[in-house]
């Protein structure tokens, strides 16, 4: 027992003793540097300061106690020039341990800066320090920031030696700080850092406090973002394929952006969610496999950039690439590879509707056409209308299929009818041939329509309606040849107003018209009597997701072409998503694929490419077999206001636009008239204003006005 006591009291002496020893070396070592004179400090240290006043001097390499001065000294040349500060301060957070004066004089500098800069500034921070804890310590109190800072610095240089390391960690870790969104400049800090810890929803409660800022609302909207694509954090597997596809990305921010390169990687980043989002619907392998290939392809060409990123958001990024890329990976051998060993079908359909599978991107009208025919205690009467080669005649062809048993719909193309029917009987007889195939009831004979054409219809409606189970839609396409024949008095005026009271005589029927113009524009002692009880549906261009599904996956089940995004989105860029051209478009790509790799039999990847859509529209036959669309647009711009196609033809050659001044100069037009035909242009989807620019909407059309 006494060996034990006095061994335990020889051990816990010299422990102390060693203790001691070393505290006091340690301490009396900083205290004696730190007050050294500045010709015995360190010399030939690799420190590499910006010295932006006229004088020399020398830094202690080791201290932690702050030196006389340091503060305001760094707190001037962050105001005088804030990049060559923060370039100070990393360099004496690389070689000496003044954390807390680089710390103090940052948060009194980024106290002052005014608020339109403080975004700005707090990014320089941000941008590459040598330790992130000081963008930490910009969003917390001083108080907090000293006494986390010295409990770290006490364990990190191992005073506490005997101390177990997890002992030392646990005490650091009570006086971790935590961020504080108290004052702007904090806030804006606090964003960045939860950035570089990966915390994406408590960057966006950060920025969200700043968010009225300059590049406010680009950084909050850059959380966001980060925020939706991070939400897939599962290991690999099909689960997290559906989760990147249920994806619901915010929309970018306009320009000029405070973080291009990122918002450059989140557009390669939604093109795999757009791909994976294909991957999951289409029915055919191939189209599934290029998908699969091009969205690996922009992973990896992220990871492989990864080092271009800012440092706050580097980390999380390269997570969701990695982690995204390991989970298409994993399906990879279900996709399966494709060859093609014969020439392609060509499936993209040139001025015929298209129908079924192959009818996409038309979901708000449809879902407008549900509102008013299924929803409704009673059908709505309505009119299709736009430029040509929209698609209007696919919407009514399709709308049957779309809206369930109970609507029935019976297309009628009043262009069949020709420039010579015998009288108004004539046009009735078509509409009941229609009719009868829909509902499968026989029509009145031809004799009765044409003796007696009004009175032998209502009768015939009267049958249909009692042998309906839901309702019936008469679609009226090219609507316009109505307006023809009244004017060339082969049928009569009071034609609409015998339509329009056999809408009123029953619930159960409605009409849907399509062509160029609203009702309003039509001559009004024809079409009056519809005006109070039609509904106008416009039907404009495609978006980009449809544009590039239709080109993506026309309807093959096996197409085995692909195309770049960038190619696709060029290919948008020149159609401004026109269904008509953009078919067109695809067409002549695979026709050219087809030439090259089987007629020509030269070697080609399957996927197009920028170049290859340039090839197609420098073709002068393209702009010929497009004819029939630029020749209906240029013939629309001639009837209604007065002066469209000058306004057009003087825009042809500024495809940035011209203002209304440069227009009313260029045109001799009153303003009264001008605007009158600009609206006009701008409802049929010719023109489109821009930041007070007016230009042609479709590139194409614009090429082809030049050429004639």
């Amino acid at each position: 027992v006494a060996f034990g006591v006095a061994f335990g009291v020889a051990i816990g002496v010299a422990i102390g003793v060693a203790f001691g020893v070393a505290f006091g070396v340690a301490f009396g070592v900083a205290v004696g540097v730190a007050v050294l004179r500045p010709e015995n400090w360190l010399i030939g240290s690799p420190l590499n300061l910006r010295i932006i006043q006229n004088s020399n001097w020398l830094l202690p390499r080791i201290t932690p106690l702050p030196l006389p001065n340091l503060v305001w000294r760094l707190e001037n040349w962050l105001q005088n020039d804030w990049e060559t500060g923060l370039h100070n301060t990393n360099e004496l957070l690389a070689y000496t341990l003044q954390f807390i004066p680089v710390v103090q004089a940052i948060n009194r500098v980024l106290a002052k800066i005014p608020s339109d800069q403080i975004i700005w500034t707090v990014s320089g921070l941000a941008a590459n320090p040598f330790d992130w804890n000081i963008v930490h310590f910009a969003s917390a109190s001083l108080n907090q920031t000293l006494k986390s800072t010295f409990i770290k610095g006490f364990f990190s240089f191992g005073l506490f030696f005997f101390l177990p390391r997890s002992w030392g960690e646990g005490f650091q870790a009570r006086f971790n700080t935590d961020t504080r969104l108290d004052t702007l400049a904090r806030a804006a800090a606090a964003g960045f850092w939860h950035l570089h810890e990966k915390e994406p929803a408590r960057a966006i409660k950060a920025f969200a406090v700043v968010r009225s800022l300059l590049y406010g609302e680009e950084m909050f909207t850059l959380a966001q973002t980060l925020a939706a694509f991070n939400k897939v954090q599962k290991p690999p597997s099909i689960a997290a394929i559906q989760a990147i596809a249920a994806i619901q990305v915010p929309r970018f921010p306009q320009q000029p952006l405070l973080r291009s390169v990122t918002w450059k990687v989140f557009a390669n980043l939604r093109r795999v969610v757009d791909d994976v989002q294909f991957i999951q619907r289409s029915v055919s392998r191939s189209a599934r496999s290029l998908a699969l290939n091009r969205a690996l392809g922009e992973l990896t060409k992220i990871l492989n950039q990864a080092d271009t990123l800012p440092q706050a958001e580097q980390g999380l990024i390269i997570d969701i690439a990695q982690t995204w890329k390991e989970s298409l990976l994993q399906i990879a051998g279900e996709v399966g590879e494709i060859s093609i060993t014969k020439p392609v079908v060509n499936p993209y359909v040139v001025g015929d509707p298209v129908q079924g599978h192959l009818f996409v991107g038309r979901e708000d009208i449809i879902r407008q056409l549900e509102e008013l025919w299924v929803m409704g205690n009673q059908l709505q009467s309505i009119v299709l209308y736009g430029h040509r080669r929209m698609g209007k005649t696919s919407i009514l062809v399709n709308a049957a299929q779309c809206l369930g048993s109970q609507i029935q719909l019976a297309y009628v193309n009043l262009l069949r009818l020709g420039d010579s029917p015998q009288g108004v009987g004539e046009v009735l007889m078509a509409i009941c041939d229609e009719i009868s195939q829909t509902v499968e009831l026989p029509p009145p004979s031809d004799t009765d329509l044409l003796n007696l054409p009004y009175r032998t219809f209502e009768r015939y409606l009267k049958q249909v309606e009692a042998n309906l189970d839901g309702g019936l839609i008469i679609a009226l396409d090219e609507f316009e040849k109505i307006e023809d024949l009244i004017e060339a008095k082969k049928i009569p005026i009071d034609f609409m107003g015998f339509l329009r009271g056999l809408v009123q005589m029953s619930s159960k029927i409605a009409f849907a018209f399509a062509g160029l113009h609203t009702l309003e524009e039509m001559p009004a002692d024809y079409f009056q009597p519809f005006f109070a009880s039609v509904i106008p549906i416009h039907v404009g261009f495609q978006e980009l997701a449809a544009t590039r599904q239709i080109l993506a996956n026309p309807g093959n089940e096996d197409f085995p072409l692909d195309y770049i995004p960038e190619a696709s989105d060029e290919i948008y860029a020149l159609t401004h998503g026109q269904p008509y051209l953009v078919q067109l478009l695809g067409f002549q790509l695979v026709r050219g694929y087809n030439e090259f790799v089987f007629e020509q039999r030269r070697s080609r990847d399957p996927v197009f490419t920028v170049e290859d859509v340039e090839a197609v529209i420098n073709n002068p036959e393209f702009f010929k077999r497009g004819r029939y669309y630029f020749d209906g647009v240029w013939g629309q711009a001639a009837r209604g206001a007065e002066g469209q196609q000058a306004i057009v033809q003087v825009l042809a050659p500024h495809p940035e636009g011209l203002s209304l001044d440069a227009l009313a100069q260029s045109t001799g037009m009153n303003d009264h008239d001008l605007q009158e035909a600009l609206n006009t242009l701008k409802r049929h989807d010719v023109v489109e204003e821009i930041q007070g620019n007016w230009r042609i909407m479709v590139e194409l059309f614009r090429r082809w006005v030049l050429q004639q």
